[in-house]
């Protein structure tokens, strides 16, 4: 039995995501609220509490403000941002605060289910589509610049650990990423370690942060028409 927290202050959408857990998910507690302060006072009060489901435009913590607050004040608590928000960069930087997915509320209710059911099982969840757009060009960001200017890590890697990276950006588990690519999963943890170490990233989150910034999509297009030129 899992114990959920929905924080969202729109009624309609906690009834409609109450309807697609409940039918997902037999047994399941979802609780809710409609605000920052609402969340926590009932993280207070709670015992057992497996996942927060947390809206962006709460109205006392808009955009990631309230992550970062939950995030300082219950850091055991895994938080999956839900918003209507599709940015790339924001997804990116929900990431890098803690979240531990970031599922658009357009996601269809079988992709909702399994997006909640991936991060149940302490996995990360990305929205591929989302994850597979180049950042815009010219985006006036510190941290997304255009490749030719940033790009200075991926042609550290080879092939095969550019197209794990690529799915590991998609949040794809090890084990997903063997059936995709028809490699063994120990060859996927031994490519995700390489890719960490040429990329000098912390972790797999830092690693998906790093092929966001480089433009990693535009990269492997790049290296595949040098490669048939």
């Amino acid at each position: 039995m899992y114990s959920l927290l929905v924080a969202d202050d729109h009624p309609l959408f906690r009834d409609a995501l109450h309807a697609v857990i409940s039918s997902g998910f037999s047994d399941t507690q979802l609780l809710e609220t409609d605000s920052l302060a609402g969340a926590m006072a009932r993280i207070d009060s709670l015992e057992g509490l497996d996942l927060l489901l947390l809206d962006l435009s709460l109205p006392d913590a808009e955009g990631l403000e309230g992550l970062k607050t939950l995030r300082e004040t219950f850091p055991w608590l895994p938080v999956a941002i839900v918003s209507a928000h599709q940015e790339r960069q924001l997804v990116l930087d929900a990431i890098t605060l803690g979240a531990v997915g970031y599922i658009p509320k357009s996601t269809p209710r079988e992709q909702l289910l399994s997006a909640l059911h991936q991060i149940l099982q302490g996995q990360l969840y990305l929205p591929a589509d989302i994850m597979r757009r180049p950042p815009p060009r010219g985006m006036p960001s510190t941290a997304v610049e255009s490749a030719d200017s940033k790009q200075t890590r991926l042609p550290r890697l080879t092939d095969k650990q550019l197209d794990v990276l690529s799915c590991m950006s998609q949040g794809m588990s090890n084990k997903q990423i063997a059936r995709e690519l028809a490699i063994a999963e120990t060859t996927v943890k031994t490519h995700v370690s390489a890719i960490l170490r040429k990329l000098g990233a912390t972790s797999r989150v830092h690693a998906i942060v790093v092929a966001g910034e480089e433009d990693l999509s535009g990269f492997i297009a790049k290296r595949s028409a040098l490669a048939k030129g």
